[in-house]
């Protein structure tokens, strides 16, 4: 990655070095909680804040931390950080936190986390770090979200069904009477061909713009 300035971490972030699309990691989570998209919107703004807030904690103690301690500071950092996420879903949205189980201390798991944290954070001032974890993470989230609406729609002709329940959001809410369902697309095969897919139209789309600049 070139000098960290705003856009670049944010083109980094969403685009260039994506988590999911391109780094692929965080790929446990991102197949298996997009079966539709109230739990990848969840799980992904969950995954997000966890970024965040890492990367500024990380950033804050990086002068305080000597080099030999550094990789168990930030395992207890991430730790602390999603371990509180996980209390606040668990208090202010116990049906979301039900359907998702496991997945949200599981964050903790998610390698961009400590990537993050270990390549930038503990290189640069918490604002920089804490832009850094928010571009990574709406990174991870725009794709899981994708990935989540997509299935669902193919799957069961509807979008974004039991917001209202999970996340307080019922005007989010779309369903089509009479759709026959596509069971496939809510299999979890159905996450890794949609994520193939995304993965293949992004590849065709590098290869017309490097054959445009030749």
């Amino acid at each position: 990655m070139t000098a960290a300035t705003p856009r670049t971490l944010l083109e980094y972030g969403l685009a260039s070095g994506n988590v999911g699309l391109v780094q692929l990691l965080g790929l446990c989570p991102l197949l298996a909680v997009s079966n539709n998209a109230v739990n990848a919107l969840g799980l992904g703004l969950a995954t997000m804040l966890a970024l965040t807030v890492t990367n500024t904690a990380v950033a804050s103690v990086r002068r305080l931390t000597r080099r030999d301690v550094r990789i168990p500071a930030f395992v207890m950092i991430i730790a602390a950080v999603v371990t509180s996420i996980e209390l606040g879903v668990r208090a202010w949205l116990p049906e979301l936190h039900a359907v998702l189980g496991i997945f949200i201390p599981l964050i903790v798991t998610n390698c961009a986390l400590m990537g993050r944290a270990e390549a930038f954070a503990s290189r640069n001032r918490p604002a920089r770090a804490a832009l850094d974890g928010f571009a990574t993470g709406l990174g991870f989230a725009w794709v899981l979200l994708l990935i989540g609406a997509v299935r669902e729609l193919i799957g069961e002709g509807s979008l974004f069904v039991g917001a209202g329940r999970l996340l307080n959001l019922p005007g989010l809410e779309v369903a089509a009477d009479g759709y026959p369902g596509f069971v496939l697309a809510v299999l979890p095969i159905g996450a890794f061909l949609v994520l193939a897919c995304l993965i293949a139209i992004r590849q065709g789309w590098r290869l017309r713009q490097a054959r445009q600049a030749a």
